[in-house]
């Protein structure tokens, strides 16, 4: 049985190039930075989880919430492939259960903050956001895109962000866990506009305060799909793995 099924919709993601040595010490063991065209990405993405159970159980007032995560990519050689993964720097979400259970099952950096959506549709355009609070500031990702769906192309900047399929996260310097994310294809919407207010520096660390003082490379908003995440297993440095 898969450790959590949900839907994950409507997310609002933008991309910065980062130079690789700023996230070389959040890089897991066993795993090194996935690059596209030679650049290493950090992703700011707002999301909604919907329909969320845990082990098959629906969890009271635990079913539909916001996400708002920073994340980088990574990879992992194993038995003669590349395993494409993610390691997040940071996972909002406004449930302080949500904190404790992903923190402490899957060593994951969860941190509870007073959060909100909302998602609108007006003529010919749809406007997500996503909102959450820390220090008595609301920060933001908001999109403004086109009602219609798009195929995600091969090869493209688009496909390299949304094809990991594996979490990493770090316990210590010679062991991470791994569990394998599944979900279909996804499709994605035409953006026409974007604002982003964060602090980069206040939310994730004085190292990605350079994020303040640049544009995303690229902003993206994918209608997501039902996934699943499955049960981890902890990796040790020698490649050994135990269930």
């Amino acid at each position: 049985m898969s450790f959590l099924r949900a839907e994950w919709r409507k997310l609002a993601i933008a991309n910065y190039i980062i130079d690789s040595n700023v996230l070389k010490p959040y890089t897991p063991a066993g795993t090194e930075l996935d690059l596209w065209n030679g650049n290493c990405y950090v992703s700011l993405i707002g999301f909604m989880f919907l329909n969320t159970k845990l082990l098959g159980v629906k969890i009271p007032f635990h079913t539909n919430f916001e996400e708002v995560n920073l994340r980088f990519y990574v990879k992992r050689y194993e038995e003669g492939q590349w395993k494409r993964g993610v390691v997040f720097i940071k996972e909002i979400v406004p449930k302080p259960a949500l904190t404790f259970v992903a923190n402490t099952i899957y060593n994951e950096n969860y941190e509870t903050l007073p959060m909100k959506h909302s998602w609108d549709t007006k003529d010919d355009q749809r406007t997500i956001q996503y909102k959450w609070k820390k220090h008595r500031k609301w920060y933001s990702i908001k999109i403004e895109a086109s009602l219609e769906k798009y195929k995600i192309q091969p090869n493209s900047e688009t496909e390299f962000i949304t094809e990991h399929y594996w979490g990493y996260a770090e316990v210590n310097d010679h062991t991470t866990n791994e569990y394998e994310v599944t979900h279909p294809r996804w499709e994605v919407y035409k953006v026409n506009n974007y604002e982003i207010e964060a602090d980069f520096g206040a939310l994730y660390g004085k190292e990605f305060e350079l994020l303040n003082t640049v544009d995303p490379t690229s902003v993206m908003l994918a209608e997501g799909s039902e996934i699943t995440v499955e049960n981890k297993k902890v990796i040790k440095s020698h490649s050994t793995v135990v269930k």
